[in-house]
């Protein structure tokens, strides 16, 4: 038995994520949350892999199952709100967890075109608006 100088850690989701999203399925890899923000249909994306911060950090064989998520993820937003772009970006500067941000944007939404960081106060979806929302993802998502 080699002696391990830094038990494994469990995959745990940062507590500022937990605080600002609702949780919509599991994938393979990575766990699908909802920003809590009515401003944009705001998909992030949570790989369960303990003590991960960069892509880098990632085998091959997760940052390509990562991949095929971003892409099942932008499906379906593309398939429900039919937006103008799609924002995709991990930028992890203030929860150092590895994360990747999937928004769809519209010409019309209340940031374009600039990101949506610190363009608006986050609006919170009703609880009718976010229980629709949360069943229409997992339903283009199974």
């Amino acid at each position: 038995m080699g002696h391990h100088r830094h038990p494994p850690m469990h995959f745990q989701l940062h507590p500022q994520l937990a605080e600002d999203t609702v949780p919509v399925i599991e994938l393979a890899l990575c766990e699908v949350l909802l920003m809590d923000d009515a401003n944009h249909p705001w998909l992030v994306l949570v790989p369960r892999v303990a003590n991960v911060t960069e892509l880098i950090d990632l085998d091959a064989t997760q940052r390509i199952q990562l991949t095929a998520e971003i892409d099942a993820t932008s499906r379906a937003l593309n398939s429900l709100f039919k937006p103008d772009k799609l924002n995709i970006a991990a930028l992890g500067n203030l929860v150092p967890q590895l994360h990747v941000h999937v928004i769809a944007r519209f010409r019309n939404d209340i940031a374009w075109p600039r990101p949506v960081w610190g363009a608006a106060n986050a609006r919170p979806y009703a609880p009718e608006e976010l229980i629709e929302r949360v069943q229409a993802l997992r339903n283009a998502l199974a």
